[in-house]
């Protein structure tokens, strides 16, 4: 039985190429007996091609090139009658037909590796391909070639490819690639065991990596996918080189001549690797073909696949002039301009996947936004591994009252379930203590809670190496020393430590500010309408309408206030995070810093709660008195915390908390329902800084909260 050896003409460039390949096939020979099949060396058919055009002003540079092969791999007699046979094979070429020039760039490289092969000791023959392969008669060619390794006294057999003659005795060729296909006619011939192309790339690739460098090979193809990809444009194997390996049932299997040892790709009756996936992008007269196995090819995959292949070439800025559905896949069309980019685009989005970095959790919190989380994890984890390369892994979580730790990892649709239900869920306990002890280093600590003391812990999870990502503002909202405390403790143990959930939700206002202040950019003002419940219920509130007391109750009830509605009365939600914005801003801020001027104008925190609602019903006339004046002079009546530059307070600014009247030119004027705005004043800046955006919401939270992981 036969093996069947292909090289290329990069894998006969020149004399160390060559050398490599005959060690390639020594080491082959060890196995049984083979049919060598070659290519013209790399350039030697262009050439060739331009002489019988008329340019014959290559062919001294490529006769030197073959003589200089020669002179290395051979010495004495051997490399004399080498050289004078290429000799005679130049003077043949240069008196041929011009349309028979071509032909002998496989006699060239063909008789120079027979010849060192049988100088290295190996029982060889050389087979003239023009006089087996009859183009037009596959019959008459499989007998011919049977017959011509009848002998058993030769080992190794070489042959040229890519050369034949018609029915007529005509010297013609095979087309370009046509190699291939003189090997996979011999190996069918011959009964073959196995069909090699050695060739200068990993085998067949997910796209030609000249142009998409991140191209990957795929380990086995079927026979059918494989001529696929080739009619496709994939170049590593010429496409009529499947069927008479097909019909024999021969696998061709290709190799990198420079890396025997890569695996390469084997072609064969067994479905692709990874059938249910697309195979690869290849490109051929400026259409893009996207191929999918013929085993996988299902009609509405591939609808959505052509969706998204335009979504990713929009994405790139290319706008393909059409697209196209079809049995195998989906084709594009593009300007010639753009083809490399779009093949580059579609390869990154379809094939290559970003290393994923695993970023594991303990989350503290139950509530809206606790929950919520959760679920944005559950949800986005496909998205956010491709999209930013991290995969979120949920190792604890806890409520007021049960933890569960889990060091191989909670599914988010079983964290969801808490408090009290998911498997392992803990009663009692310290949560932070046991994270502490068993938290790999470089975890993330969420909380979500609104404890007043689970900040106390903070300094604790981050000398253990953990991270800490915040929506708690009380935890920020403490004496400036425990605050300085803390940031103190995330840049001495190199780790982050991120809040911007804590004021405006999803709203990127500390991000803002702290890179103002980190850029020397004084503050002058800052002006903060951030209380979502007053916002909404001042916004609501008209004379005579609804009163502001059951708008309160509305909005309690809504879950939108503090438990105790008074807080949000009072200015305490407020206050917690005008301490944040300024010591974000650089500015020591204390609570005893900011004058605070509730909105009820006496206070009620003695009474419970459905006394507190009837007292406050009774101050619905002076709530009414208020609005109308407001409203007669233009304005709108806004919740609104200040810090403004006054170099006689004791931090260098004055701030304060009360109800203030806004006219329409003022950026809180148009606030509609819970949105919060910021707006800054600053030295380096004519204009100020607004931002301006929804307040309020698990979900806003959640996304906030994600994006401070993330980071």
């Amino acid at each position: 039985m036969f093996k069947v050896l292909k090289f290329g003409g990069s894998s006969v460039a020149d004399a160390t190429a060559t050398s490599r390949v005959l060690d390639i096939i020594a080491a082959e020979a060890r196995e049984g007996r083979l049919i060598v099949v070659g290519s013209a060396i790399s350039g030697c058919t262009d050439g060739l091609l331009a002489a019988a055009e008329g340019d014959r002003s290559g062919l001294p540079d490529l006769q030197k090139r073959h003589s200089d092969i020669i002179r290395r791999l051979f010495t004495g007699a051997e490399r004399q009658a080498a050289s004078d046979e290429i000799r005679r094979l130049f003077e043949e070429m240069s008196a041929a037909p011009d349309d028979e020039k071509v032909t002998y760039g496989e006699l060239f490289s063909t008789r120079i590796l027979e010849r060192k092969l049988a100088a290295e000791g190996f029982r060889t023959k050389w087979l003239d391909s023009r006089s087996l392969i009859i183009c037009d008669d596959l019959e008459e060619t499989r007998r011919r070639i049977r017959k011509a390794v009848e002998d058993p006294s030769v080992d190794i057999f070489v042959a040229p490819g890519f050369i034949a003659s018609t029915r007529e005795g005509k010297v013609t060729t095979l087309g370009r690639g046509g190699s291939d296909y003189s090997a996979a006619l011999y190996a069918a011939a011959a009964g073959a065991d196995a069909l090699r192309k050695w060739t200068d790339v990993p085998g067949m690739m997910t796209a030609d990596r000249r142009k998409v460098p991140a191209a990957r090979t795929i380990p086995s193809l079927s026979y059918s996918d494989a001529e696929t990809l080739a009619l496709r444009g994939a170049k590593v194997l010429y496409a009529p080189a499947v069927r008479p390996a097909m019909e024999a049932g021969i696998p061709i299997h290709i190799v990198n001549t420079f890396c025997p040892s890569d695996p390469g790709t084997v072609i064969s009756a067994v479905p692709s690797t990874g059938a249910a996936e697309w195979l690869g992008v290849s490109a051929r007269e400026h259409t893009i073909y996207l191929t999918c196995s013929r085993a996988a090819g299902r009609s509405s995959e591939i609808r959505a696949a052509a969706e998204r292949l335009e979504s990713v070439l929009r994405a790139e800025g290319i706008a393909p002039k059409e697209i196209r559905c079809t049995e195998r896949g989906v084709e594009a069309d593009v300007k010639e301009s753009v083809e490399t980019a779009a093949l580059i685009a579609i390869h990154r989005d379809f094939f290559e996947t970003a290393p994923v970095d695993t970023i594991d959790l303990f989350i503290a919190g139950a509530g809206a936004v606790g929950k919520a989380l959760i679920d944005l994890i559950g949800r986005s984890r496909e998205t956010l591994e491709k999209r930013t390369g991290k995969a979120l892994r949920i190792l604890g979580i806890a409520d007021s009252r049960h933890f569960a730790i889990n060091l191989a990892g909670i599914r988010p649709e079983e964290a969801g379930k808490i408090p009290g239900t998911s498997p392992g869920m803990t009663e009692g306990g310290n949560f932070t203590e046991e994270v502490i002890r068993v938290a790999p280093k470089g975890a993330v600590f969420v909380d979500c809670t609104d404890s007043i003391d689970l900040y106390r812990s903070y300094t604790a999870l981050m000398e253990a190496g953990l991270h800490i990502v915040s929506s708690n503002r009380r935890s920020l909202a403490v004496p400036f020393v425990e605050y300085a405390a803390m940031k103190a403790a995330a840049l001495q143990n190199g780790v982050s430590f991120r809040y911007e959930t804590t004021v405006g939700a999803a709203l990127p206002i500390l991000e803002s500010i702290s890179r103002g202040a980190n850029s020397c950019d004084e503050v002058l003002s800052i002006e903060a309408v951030v209380s979502c419940t007053l916002n909404q219920i001042l916004g609501e509130y008209t004379p005579g309408g609804v009163s502001f007391a059951k708008l309160l109750r509305k909005a309690q009830e809504s879950g939108l206030t503090e438990p105790d509605p008074r807080q949000d009365l009072d200015g305490k939600d407020a206050l917690r995070k005008i301490l944040i914005l300024g010591r974000e801003a650089g500015i020591p801020l204390e609570e005893s810093d900011v004058e605070v001027t509730p909105l009820i104008p006496e206070p009620l925190d003695h009474l419970d709660l459905e006394s507190f609602y009837k007292a406050l019903e009774g101050m619905e006339p002076l709530f009414a008195k208020a609005f109308e004046k407001a409203a007669a002079q233009g304005c709108r009546r806004r919740f609104v915390a200040s810090i403004e530059r006054d170099p006689s307070a004791r931090t260098g600014y004055r701030a304060c908390i009360r109800v203030t009247d806004v006219g329409n030119s003022h950026p809180a004027y148009q606030l509609r329902g819970t949105e919060n705005a910021i707006i800054v004043q600053s030295s380096f800046h004519p204009y100020p800084l607004v931002i301006q955006g929804a307040g309020e919401g698990a979900l806003q939270a959640a996304s906030s909260i994600l994006n401070d992981i993330l980071k």
